[in-house]
């Protein structure tokens, strides 16, 4: 099953766009060649950038707040696990102490490393690193894998509790929506949400046999889906017939 994930404000598209370059990082810096490195770093300045959103690390840490203060409405409920609550919240006050430690903006440590400016100065542009423009980063890059790779934890290090926190925030609230099978009449589907209930994310799980790509659009009042097949011509095409799929509502 192909997972598709549309966010209903700018608050969660900045958290899901971060995950994905966290992610990416995660899987470029165990590697050994110096082009995933270079990669890595490049990965490493996109955050930054995302990061650089004034209200960023407010609006996370307002957000690990609300989830605590739902999460303690929960105590002495009988169907809820004390021990399971208490290591939730437990995770949660770690990232907010070790976030909320940090001076500045995620990633504001690295800004102080004249080397690392330079290279992301340079990487914006086509062809920029190459080793006539940044020779010092040229050596770095011959250097040994083990070192490249320490070097590049260290940095990543800095971006961590940002990270940590956006994957928890996610996980929570994935988990708050419940799957339901629902079928697009010729390639069609849309639904009104209740009204007293703001949802943040739609999560539509789609059979990649059918060979049909969703369009999502919503807003705090109804979603809309229309399932698109791309031809051999690269375009993509309406589809008209019936088709099923799962769809999570998160709030």
């Amino acid at each position: 099953m192909i997972l598709y994930e549309y966010p209903f404000n700018e608050r969660l598209r900045t958290y899901l766009r971060l995950e994905q370059l966290f992610l990416r990082l995660g899987e470029l810096i165990p590697r050994a060649h110096p082009l995933d490195h270079h990669y890595a770093l490049v990965t490493m300045f996109e955050i930054m950038d995302v990061a650089a959103r004034a209200d960023l690390k407010s609006d996370v840490l307002k957000d690990i707040e609300k989830h605590k203060h739902q999460l303690d409405g929960y105590r002495g409920n009988p169907s809820i696990s004390e021990a399971a609550l208490d290591a939730v919240i437990a995770q949660l006050d770690r990232c907010f102490a070790a976030l909320n430690s940090q001076s500045g903006k995620a990633g504001h440590a690295l800004t102080e490393n004249d080397w690392l400016m330079s290279i992301r100065s340079r990487v914006g542009i086509p062809g920029g690193t190459c080793g006539f423009d940044l020779p010092a980063y040229y050596a770095w890059q011959h250097k040994d894998a083990a070192y490249r790779q320490e070097a590049l934890q260290g940095w990543a290090s800095t971006l961590a509790p940002l990270a940590e926190s956006i994957y928890v925030l996610l996980k929570l609230l994935r988990d708050s929506g419940v799957p339901q099978k629902v079928a697009a009449e010729r390639g069609q589907f849309q639904q009104n949400l209740p009204a007293g209930r703001t949802f943040q994310l739609l999560r539509l799980r789609i059979d990649p046999s059918c060979g049909l790509i969703p369009e999502i659009s919503g807003n705090r009042l109804i979603v809309s889906v229309r399932l698109m097949k791309q031809e051999a011509d690269g375009r993509l095409h309406a589809c008209t017939d019936d088709a099923a799929f799962e769809l999570t509502l998160c709030a």
